[in-house]
């Protein structure tokens, strides 16, 4: 077999493990960790499946700049180097996916903007330690795992069917999602604000448990006949929340 196509098929193999590993990672920190866990666990990201691609662009950078060798003698310093180049490799994807949603979405799939150090609450220092920890973790635990993971999968490249498999729901799932984002980004130009995707989420689960309907975990932003209503919920909450902000100010100022 060609062998920049197996190339090609292991870091889409990376892609899926990380996409759903960082998934599970995501749902245990923003629900145990952050303490966010309430009736129901909120499913992170913006597909409705259980995947977060911001992960899997994660695992095939930390995959690639694993090899990487630091031209300084004592190990400790040379690893700490290499730590630190892939939490800014990973902050640095953190940003641009951030910003691309932003931007062009009116999209905030996270926010930082309560964090110190905070670059239009995308990024921060706190996380960018966080990634570091986690590089260092990938490089000594996971990576050698990955490696014996590629091993038996190029050894086995029938399992390529299944990485199709993985490929043809992702692209299924971006889609249907991307529909109902973009119907986000219509709302939230109209009213020229940002909507903070986990937020919003949130405040559906809330809506659909405080009226006994029927909640879907994965699916929570499937219903799309009542997306709207549910934005202007949260666009009343928004501004609610201006005022009250506004009133205190006045309060402190007399």
């Amino acid at each position: 077999m060609n062998e920049f196509f197996i190339k090609y098929l292991e870091y889409v193999f990376m892609f899926m493990c990380g996409s759903m590993l960082g998934w599970v990672l995501e749902l245990l920190f923003r629900n145990i960790v952050m303490g966010e866990r309430k009736k129901k666990w909120v499913n992170p990201g913006f597909l409705i499946g259980p995947c977060v691609p911001l992960y899997g662009f994660g695992l095939c950078a930390l995959y690639a700049m694993a090899s990487i060798k630091i031209p300084i003698e004592n190990e400790i310093a040379a690893n700490a180097v290499l730590f630190i180049l892939m939490a800014a490799a990973m902050t640095l994807i953190e940003y641009i996916a951030g910003l691309i949603f932003i931007k062009g979405m009116k999209i905030k799939l996270w926010d930082y903007s309560d964090l110190w150090g905070n670059i239009d609450g995308i990024i921060c220092p706190l996380f960018s330690f966080f990634w570091a920890v986690l590089s260092a973790l990938y490089y000594f635990l996971i990576h050698p795992v990955i490696n014996e993971w590629l091993y038996w999968f190029v050894n086995h490249i029938w399992y390529s069917y299944f990485v199709g498999i993985f490929t043809g729901i992702f692209l299924i799932d971006f889609a249907v999602s991307m529909n109902i984002m973009t119907k986000v980004r219509e709302f939230a130009k109209e009213k020229e604000i940002v909507v903070k995707i986990e937020d919003f989420k949130k405040r559906v689960l809330e809506f659909k448990v405080s009226h006994n309907l029927k909640s879907r975990f994965m699916f929570t932003m499937q219903n799309a006949g009542a997306l709207r209503e549910r934005l202007r919920d949260y666009y009343d909450d928004f501004v609610n929340e201006i005022n009250n902000e506004k009133n205190k100010i006045k309060k402190r100022n007399k």
